[in-house]
């Protein structure tokens, strides 16, 4: 049995506008998977009718082998949500918000508020618990949407842009408690447009466009298809022109001391130290050009809208 089950899913919104074309899907229980794709690519509206929030124009959508048509308050109560955008009320105390949402849901008062503090606490977000929502910074308040998603422990959490205005400190904090929870056996579908993340934590992705699934794949496959690595070298010596590098092609000299080269997959880093130093320039740090997911996806996507998909 899958945690998700998407069946040739459509969505014509009343403009006309058509956000689903027939998507299928399926997310294995335990899994960390990401679904990706730009802007108005059909996302937020596959998430909004797996939700219960959009109503689908035809397809079926199972959790966990219940249907969200036939049997949705047990499907409801298999998935925890985190929208893009605040919907809790913002005068409330960050403690009741957790523990009205687990009333929606027939959890016990005693449990909820033991679960309650557990997670505040988890989120770093106890001390805050008597606080109004309204008071909080933005990543706090990402982080009571979080809380408030797993207050009735669901088998399938979906996050989409959890950590959008996120600090880089905050951002890996969060990383790792969603990991914890992964590992402890929920299932997590995530969106983001900081693809860092998803390389570090998803295990297999699926790139939606134009409202069509245009690659569903393994990350580790789909990362073996690069053939190719941009890098960026600053260097100790100065440079007057761009070095002459039989072995790669494309070499960018961004100033007097850094270059930009294009690594293939034939070649690795060090074959690439190694003609430098021969021409006595010496590689005093480096860093890629972009995530190697990023990559990936831009290309993908470019392809899609020259093709004219969908």
């Amino acid at each position: 049995m899958f945690a998700l089950e998407i069946s040739d899913l459509y969505k014509t919104y009343s403009s006309g506008l058509e956000a689903l074309k027939g998507i299928s899907l399926t997310v294995e229980r335990g899994d960390f998977f990401a679904l990706l794709g730009p802007n108005g690519a059909g996302k937020s509206t596959c998430i909004g009718i797996i939700s219960g929030l959009v109503n689908k124009t035809s397809g079926n959508v199972n959790i966990f082998g219940h249907s969200i048509d036939n049997d949705f308050i047990v499907a409801k109560s298999l998935l925890g949500s985190v929208p893009q955008e605040f919907n809790f009320n913002t005068f409330e105390p960050v403690e009741e918000i957790i523990i009205n949402q687990a009333g929606f849901y027939g959890v016990p008062a005693r449990r909820a508020r033991v679960e309650t503090e557990h997670y505040l606490k988890q989120l770093n977000l106890w001390e805050h618990r008597r606080s109004q929502a309204r008071r909080l910074s933005g990543g706090m308040k990402r982080r009571l949407m979080i809380a408030r998603a797993l207050i009735h422990k669901p088998k399938l959490l979906i996050l989409d842009e959890p950590t959008a205005g996120v600090d880089i400190e905050l951002r890996r904090t969060m990383w790792d408690f969603l990991e914890q929870i992964n590992e402890q056996g929920t299932t997590i579908i995530l969106t983001t447009h900081y693809l860092e993340e998803a390389e570090r934590m998803c295990r297999n992705i699926a790139i939606i466009d134009e409202g069509n699934i245009i690659l569903n794949s393994s990350m580790n496959h789909l990362l073996k298809q690069l053939n190719s690595e941009t890098f960026v070298l600053y260097l100790r010596n100065e440079l007057d022109q761009v070095p002459c590098l039989p072995s790669f092609d494309n070499v960018v000299k961004l100033d007097q001391q850094s270059i930009e080269v294009e690594v293939p997959d034939r070649l690795s880093i060090n074959d690439l130290i190694h003609e430098l130093e021969s021409l006595g320039i010496i590689v005093e740090r480096m860093r890629n050009k972009v995530n190697r997911l990023e990559e990936m996806f831009v290309k993908m996507t470019s392809k899609t809208e020259k093709r004219g998909l969908g």
